[in-house]
């Protein structure tokens, strides 16, 4: 089954072809990071008009790499939730007209579920049932994948998700935008034991998350001692990403063990950085508990896996008509 993605839910325009849901044939993505650089985070009116500005052209260039025509489509795939409900639109619009024009089946996919599946792009693809740990720009949960299009919703953030956490820490600091990357440099040059910032306890001993306690914890650590030295900024950042980890580590593993899973997998955006995979693979490692990463560049946002979710729920039998919307609050699970 030869499939087309379509990925616009938030500042990242994406499209790729995939072949039998597994073998990637084109995978194209035009970033927004400039448009947005100058405001510290995404601007959804910005984002939405520069995806009407390079939609058409980037599906062009992915069908043309992938040797593949629209009648060779046995399918299209489109992130219809959740995301920025201006941005998701853009790409609802364009697939359903290409399906309408072409005869081509449509299927909508839930953007989380596409991070998931990301995974399944890999030579290390999870087997069923999986705990996985979705944490990006705009969320960050985690949910029992009982069977394949199954699942539970474990625990979330109660507040801001972990990738915004990173985006703030990294504007406070004036280190530029995107956060993630730029904070993950930045604490390779300071002590993660140099500022004691705490880490959420959730009251009811549930499973959720909260990164809000932690961003204050920074603000007003910068504020009292500005302006900082190179050295303190560096100090912020691993302190920073060190307590962020941990919080995330700590709850996904034990999660993991309460659930009985002995697979877990990590995706999204924030699966990119490097200390976050590391010490989630040792504790992981330590429990019995074998971790899927995808690489990097499948943890951002990507067509690819939004058409591997797709084409698994066309072969399922899923179809959509011409009245799929954008629902910018789409659930993955209860």
């Amino acid at each position: 089954m030869v499939v087309l993605g379509i990925e616009t839910s938030c500042d990242e325009t994406a499209a790729a072809v995939l072949a039998d849901g597994r073998r990637v044939l084109s995978s194209l993505v035009a970033s927004q990071d400039a448009v947005h650089a100058p405001y510290g985070g995404v601007v959804p009116e910005l984002a939405s008009r520069r995806h009407v500005e390079v939609i058409v052209p980037l599906v062009q260039r992915a069908l043309a790499e992938a040797s593949v025509r629209l009648a060779d489509l046995e399918g299209i795939a489109v992130t219809h939730g959740p995301g920025l409900v201006g941005s998701l639109l853009v790409g609802c619009a364009v697939a359903k007209s290409l399906a309408w024009a072409h005869r081509r089946p449509l299927v909508g996919v839930n953007h989380l579920e596409g991070h998931i599946y990301a995974t399944f792009l890999t030579d290390d693809p999870p087997e069923h049932p999986f705990l996985a740990l979705v944490v990006s720009g705009g969320h960050t949960a985690l949910y029992h994948a009982r069977a394949p299009r199954d699942y539970h919703l474990v625990g979330q953030t109660r507040d801001d998700a972990a990738g915004e956490a990173f985006d703030k820490v990294a504007k406070l600091l004036g280190l530029g935008y995107p956060g993630g990357p730029v904070v993950e440099r930045t604490a390779c040059d300071g002590d993660p034991r140099a500022i004691p910032f705490p880490m959420a306890r959730v009251s009811d001993g549930g499973r959720d998350f909260s990164f809000s306690g932690i961003k204050t914890s920074v603000s007003l650590y910068v504020k009292r001692r500005a302006p900082l030295a190179r050295q303190e900024v560096t100090d912020v950042a691993a302190s920073f990403q060190a307590a962020a980890v941990k919080m995330l580590v700590r709850k996904t593993v034990r999660a993991a063990l309460d659930l009985g899973v002995k697979r877990v997998v990590l995706t999204g955006g924030v699966a990119a950085n490097g200390a976050l995979r590391r010490d989630l693979a040792a504790e992981a490692g330590e429990h019995g508990i074998h971790l899927h990463i995808p690489p990097p560049r499948l943890c951002t946002d990507n067509a690819a896996m939004i058409a591997a979710a797709g084409t698994a729920r066309l072969a399922a039998g899923e179809r959509a008509d011409l009245t799929l919307n954008a629902i910018p609050y789409l659930p993955l699970a209860s």
